[in-house]
């Protein structure tokens, strides 16, 4: 719990300041973040982020991650993302053929996955910091996120005993599951007192509740993806934490759909 406590601050201490400032540092941070997730999700089936799929799976995360107010990149280009990516699944299908299925159809498959699984994640994190109440929003993703964790595990703990999916992540019940809602709910309830957002109540509870689901979802989601692949951890970058997927894997989910319900 120490070394748990102790990397949260050093990594808050790194990223909150970075998040608040925005603007290019925030963007390069978030390429930075996306860049690990990628090769954590890549190494769970092998696949080396230093090798011609894994740098085409990297050229088009960062293609993914171009922020719409630089989106005048592609314009010149006479290219769209789209355009793009099944350029990318062209070359990863060539690839499968020049390494004699040794870079397997699967491969392909799994490469493409994992980078929209992170790009769009991410892709979403940087709109939302560039909205125009886009830091109140981050924060605001954060907060129901730890209130959700929070609230699964130590309700869970005190009052957990049926298990929520034990196929995929044994400690988690579903009482701990209605605890991370509701004290997501909790955290709507002082955003809406202590924030000058304009959102009704009712909708933003309503938002906060579908937001913890899929957090808790995403969470699960990873869980899943471990499990499969036989792995503790996605990574170890952050001691007490594991990897950025492992950190992230909740936010992943929420802040598409923080656009996709237009709470912005």
């Amino acid at each position: 719990m120490k070394q748990r406590i102790i990397t949260a601050v050093a990594a808050a201490a790194i990223f909150l300041p970075i998040v608040i400032y925005g603007g290019i540092p925030f963007v390069l941070m978030v390429f930075l973040l996306a860049s690990v997730g990628l090769y954590e999700a890549l190494k769970m089936r092998n696949l080396k982020l230093w090798s011609v799929p894994g740098i085409i799976s990297l050229i088009l995360l960062w293609i993914f991650l171009i922020p719409n107010e630089y989106h005048d990149i592609l314009d010149r280009l006479n290219y769209s993302k789209i355009e793009l990516a099944l350029f990318a699944v062209l070359l990863f299908l060539t690839y499968t053929v020049v390494t004699k299925n040794r870079f397997s159809f699967e491969d392909v498959a799994f490469s493409i996955m994992s980078t929209l699984y992170v790009g769009i994640g991410f892709y979403y994190f940087i709109e939302t910091r560039g909205a125009a109440n886009g830091l109140t929003f981050v924060f605001y993703s954060l907060f129901i996120i730890w209130a959700t964790d929070s609230g699964a595990y130590f309700i869970g703990r005190a009052f957990g005993k049926r298990k929520l999916w034990p196929e995929i992540s044994p400690n988690k019940t579903i009482e701990g599951f209605f605890g991370g809602v509701f004290c997501a709910l909790i955290v709507a309830v002082l955003f809406a007192v202590f924030s000058e957002v304009d959102v009704p109540l009712i909708l933003l509870l309503l938002a906060t509740a579908v937001l913890s689901i899929f957090g808790q979802v995403g969470d699960l989601v990873e869980s899943a993806l471990k499990r499969h692949y036989n792995v503790k951890d996605s990574g170890r970058i952050l001691p007490g934490h594991g990897g950025i997927l492992d950190r992230f894997d909740s936010l992943l989910f929420v802040w598409p759909l923080l656009h996709f319900m237009h709470l912005l």
